[in-house]
């Protein structure tokens, strides 16, 4: 039977109407996959898109806190050659959903960051990527993947997907050859490996004084250097411009061994050098196998006056911590624009109180959280945007930023093996059991004002802290909620310093000679009777 033509063309409409239907409902796509040639295995990790109006350098180096849009999708044993899609409903920063980029042409550039299984000894297995010795940089880390930028024309209402190939393979970042006054080692924790089911190294960067092969029978103080991770010399020997490597090799330069360490963590570039129930046992491993080594090499005076601990941001926080957790094993700590020293103030968050992370609730105005300012008041970026950048690198706090290893440096460990979240990453309410934990286990305030009495008559001149009064971010306020204690704490009273510099944003706090300078004055008048306080100074 033959059907009228009008009909025939309704039936066709119809499906037409459909199958437009069923498009837009798919929305927009960006197809990425990677070549045989650049990783021959199937890959568990996330793959990206980053997107720009320029090409001036590669778009996925132009993605930060307020850079170029970026979205990522994660994968699970994706084979060269298969295409994973980036839709509408990946998350991404700083524009939320790929239905938000406007059509145009654009330069597009696919990133592939590969992720290693991890079988943990507390019985759970997670994804993370892998530090090969870079600092937990996911855009410059050794054997990810990447394309050339391409330029390419979109329009989020095409049912034709951009489709990019990964083929490029990042190479590996040789290691930093020693010279007569810098030396390093590398050493595979037996803890930390155990803990991870995978092999996890940990590494020392070591500044020796001058002459130290013609004085072979002197023992010296060391400084102990915190921060993120380099394998650069200690003290910013090796930057000409600082005029620090001139000051060490003068005539009458007090003479220490300085040494920076190295525990990337598969959370980030640093693992803040605590007992963590998502990072496992890295201050077990540091003091029991690292320190261990490193005095064991080097001739180190190896009596707790003669260990100092500095440090500035992350750094300052670690020789704050370290001297807390350790007080009978460390003389002094010079802690610069030390991290929340106090998690009432959590950079501008009150964990225990405040409802959300990102949001003051006015009731008929929702005010956002400022995350970094200049020293005149100017807001760089807020709260949200760092978060929702972090998010857009990685869920399940993978992404290498500072929010994300906060939490996987303080925090309890969720259902999944992932941390627990101390807010949703997405909407900022805040999680005030998660806060608990942080306080119960890493408020320095908290657990100094707690423990006084024991705390206190070990350590109550040993602490010295030094931030900017208009720190860029905020962290100025945690170092006054802990020198209000400090101030108000009896038997003993406090002994050591806090120091406020006016208008200095971060990272303010002594450096190079001052820092030298600042820790002789105190070895001279603290070290113990009998203890050798000439013989390293020629």
């Amino acid at each position: 039977m033959n059907t009228h033509p009008l009909r025939r063309l309704a039936g066709t409409l119809v499906a037409l109407s459909f199958l437009c239907a069923a498009q837009a409902a798919e929305g927009p796509r960006i197809l990425v996959g990677f070549s045989a040639k650049a990783h021959a295995q199937p890959i568990t990790g996330r793959v990206y898109v980053a997107v720009s109006r320029s090409n001036d350098k590669p778009p996925i180096e132009q993605t930060d806190i307020t850079g170029v849009p970026l979205f990522g999708h994660d994968v699970s044993a994706l084979a060269p050659g298969q295409l994973a899609a980036i839709d509408g409903n990946d998350f991404g920063a700083p524009l939320a959903s790929l239905r938000q980029l406007p059509a145009g042409d654009y330069w597009m550039q696919p990133f592939v960051n590969v992720y290693t299984e991890f079988k943990r000894a507390d019985g759970h297995t997670v994804w993370l990527h892998m530090d090969q010795w870079e600092g937990q940089d996911f855009k410059r880390s050794p054997g990810n993947l990447y394309g050339k930028p391409v330029k390419v024309h979109y329009d989020p209402a095409s049912p034709t997907p951009v489709k990019l190939l990964a083929d490029l393979v990042i190479p590996p970042i040789p290691f930093p050859k020693d010279t007569p006054y810098v030396k390093r080692l590398r050493i595979r924790s037996k803890l930390l490996s155990a803990w991870w089911g995978h092999p996890i190294y940990l590494g020392a960067t070591v500044l020796l004084p001058k002459d130290y092969d013609k004085h072979a029978d002197v023992r010296y103080p060391v400084i102990y250097e915190q921060g993120h991770f380099s394998t650069r010399a200690p003290g910013g020997f090796d930057r000409p411009k600082s005029g620090f490597r001139d000051y060490w090799l003068a005539d009458g330069t007090p003479r220490y061994i300085m040494v920076s360490l190295q525990h990337p963590s598969p959370y980030y570039d640093d693992s803040y050098a605590v007992n963590s129930a998502n990072e496992g046992p890295y201050d077990d491993a540091i003091h029991q196998e690292l320190l261990p080594e490193v005095e064991k090499r080097f001739r180190i005076i190896g009596k707790p006056w003669a260990r100092v601990l500095e440090g500035g941001s992350t750094g300052g926080w670690i020789a704050m911590a370290q001297m807390v957790f350790h007080p009978d094993f460390y003389g002094a700590t010079f802690a610069s624009c030390p991290d929340a020293l106090d998690f009432r103030h959590h950079q501008v968050v009150n964990i225990y109180d405040d409802a959300n992370a990102y949001w003051l609730d006015k009731g008929w105005v929702k005010v956002e959280r400022p995350d970094t300012r200049q020293p005149d008041g100017n807001v760089e970026a807020m709260m949200k945007d760092e978060n929702w950048y972090e998010l857009a690198v990685g869920d399940h706090g993978r992404s290498g930023g500072q929010w994300d290893i906060w939490e996987a440096a303080f925090g309890p460990v969720g259902g999944d093996g992932y941390p627990r979240r101390l807010w949703d990453k997405r909407t900022g309410v805040i999680d005030h059991q998660v806060a608990q934990y942080w306080k119960e286990h890493f408020d320095l305030r908290q657990r100094l004002e707690s423990q006084w009495a024991t705390l206190g008559p070990k350590l109550s001149d040993k602490i010295h802290i030094y931030v900017g009064d208009a720190d860029t971010y905020n962290l100025n306020m945690g170092v006054r909620a802990m020198d209000a204690f400090l101030r108000s704490a009896r038997n003993p009273s406090f002994r050591g310093s806090v120091t406020y510099q006016p208008m200095a944003p971060h990272c303010w706090g002594p450096r190079g000679k001052e820092l030298i300078e600042t820790v002789t004055r105190y070895l001279d008048g603290h070290a113990p009777a009998g203890a050798d306080r000439t013989g390293w100074r020629y």
